[in-house]
């Protein structure tokens, strides 16, 4: 992971999985699979085409009855759902099941904890997140260094997020010092994967601390380094964010609008129609205001 893209590791690892099985080499092919979709989910990939590989391979794993790689791929699915819209037309009965959550011993909670800390940050649960993500990195050491940096980088923005509305500000001033630490150290190593995360979180730790101009080119930055890698989600994150700077902080509802359309394009692309929507009400917000002060003017 430190030396190529997110995306290009897609393909060798489901031709990984299909040798996997051809060959009798059941474990190898099912570790590939799990590590697929977990490439899938980081690069951005459409969420819409994910749900159905997933359901795919789950209707695949019947017939090969693995309970284990069975529970990861319905906790995908189940972050792939709630992406897409929240579940509510996408989700299915089954659930993962993963046994004791404070057994150490117990290797799938590391997922629960993960995916709990992604689902929790996407969906603006920002006390969960945090609870979830604190859970994720104190299991050092496990999960995989991708899946680790992926969480530290949204535990990062949800304590800025924290700080920005005076929560827990310690704690979260010093969880974005490790963000930033950890994006730094993975944006040497694989600037394609981590330079627009590591943008991101300067553009919002700028944001609160009133450096207006360095925060501008922190933002385009970011989305233009999310551009470049082909994350298309988190290139709507930076848009997102950016958005709120100029409709919260900088007072400019033209470039917050300009922002916003930019954000809900790119979510559009990827799938999810819960984040388009939420956009989309901070647009009509935005577009209100934008007609008073043209009112005003006339």
């Amino acid at each position: 992971w430190r030396f190529e893209p997110f995306q290009a590791g897609i393909e060798p690892l489901r031709q990984g999985f299909e040798v996997g099985l051809s060959s009798g080499n059941k474990d190898m092919g099912l570790h590939c699979l799990i590590h697929t979709m977990k490439n899938a989910l980081f690069s951005g990939a459409s969420l819409k085409s994910t749900l159905k590989e997933i359901d795919y391979y789950l209707h695949l794993l019947k017939t090969y009855k693995s309970e284990v790689t069975n529970n990861f791929m319905l906790n995908f699915r189940e972050t792939v759902s709630l992406l897409i819209d929240n579940g509510e037309a996408t989700s299915i009965p089954e659930k993962a099941v993963f046994g004791d959550l404070n057994d150490p011993g117990n290797k799938p909670r590391e997922a629960f904890f993960h995916h709990s800390a992604i689902r929790c940050y996407w969906s603006g649960h920002t006390e969960r997140c945090r609870y979830f993500s604190e859970k994720s990195m104190n299991l050092t050491g496990q999960g995989g260094q991708p899946t680790a940096y992926i969480v530290k980088f949204l535990f990062g923005l949800n304590c800025l997020d924290l700080l920005r509305n005076n929560k827990q500000v310690n704690k979260s001033r010093e969880g974005i010092r490790v963000a930033i630490a950890a994006m730094e150290d993975a944006a040497t190593n694989s600037e394609w994967n981590f330079m627009n995360k590591l943008r991101l979180l300067e553009a919002e730790q700028k944001s609160i601390t009133q450096n207006h101009w360095l925060a501008i080119d922190l933002y385009d930055a970011s989305i233009q380094s999310a551009k470049k890698s082909g994350f298309i989600h988190e290139q709507g994150l930076a848009c997102e964010k950016a958005g709120f700077y100029f409709k919260n902080k900088a007072g400019n509802n033209e470039k917050a609008l300009e922002y916003f359309k930019q954000a809900r394009a790119c979510y559009d692309e990827w799938g999810s129609s819960m984040k388009v929507d939420f956009i989309q009400g901070e647009l009509n917000n935005v577009q209100i205001l934008v007609n008073s002060e043209l009112a005003r003017e006339r």
